[in-house]
């Protein structure tokens, strides 16, 4: 990961610590976790919540995700720019994944073949974690999941009986701090 990188997410981490949630971007082996619970084949875009610098997104167009598939929605404006710059073709939104039907233009709103989130959910209080774990969820095609990283040991939203699951998918001891993979699918009636 560059060290500019490195030093934009911690800049961006001091001056707003509860949106940033990180003081550095995730590690390369969490994004290959993450990206690994993407199905690569197929034509349905892909919604990337929070890339921050891009260490999914590298990872997604990686595992063979084209970047004009994945739409990213990203908050600071300072890595929307870098983002344009870094990935060729992707789609990039400006605005808060905590408000995806006033963030998404028309024509970008899904269904999604899946949805990756690097937000710091658990900055969040509950209510607004299970309406952004809803939210997603909603815009998913059949048999799509939300993936989902955090620090905790617990998901950061339990599931919901009748609602959605969660399953652990990965633990990544390799990034800084440790990081666990959520995978979230819609509650099969």
């Amino acid at each position: 990961m560059p060290v500019a990188d490195t030093l934009r997410f911690f800049r961006t981490w001091l001056t707003k610590p509860a949106l940033t949630g990180a003081v550095s971007p995730s590690g390369k082996a969490l994004a290959r976790a993450m990206a690994g619970e993407v199905p690569a084949n197929g034509a349905w875009p892909v919604l990337e919540l929070g890339p921050g610098t891009g260490p999914v997104t590298a990872a997604l167009i990686d595992r063979g995700i084209a970047a004009e598939r994945i739409v990213a929605v990203e908050f600071n404006p300072e890595f929307c720019a870098l983002l344009v710059e870094r990935f060729r073709g992707l789609n990039v939104v400006e605005g808060d994944a905590y408000n995806l039907a006033m963030t998404l233009p028309p024509g970008l709103t899904g269904p999604y073949a899946a949805v990756v989130s690097s937000l710091p959910l658990l900055n969040r209080p509950p209510a607004a974690r299970r309406g952004l774990v809803e939210a997603a969820l909603d815009r998913l095609l059949p048999g799509g999941g939300l993936i989902q990283f955090s620090y905790g040991v617990r998901p950061p939203v339990e599931a919901v009986a009748g609602r959605f699951t969660v399953r652990r998918a990965a633990v990544v001891l390799a990034n800084l701090p440790p990081a666990r993979v959520w995978v979230y699918r819609p509650a099969v009636p």
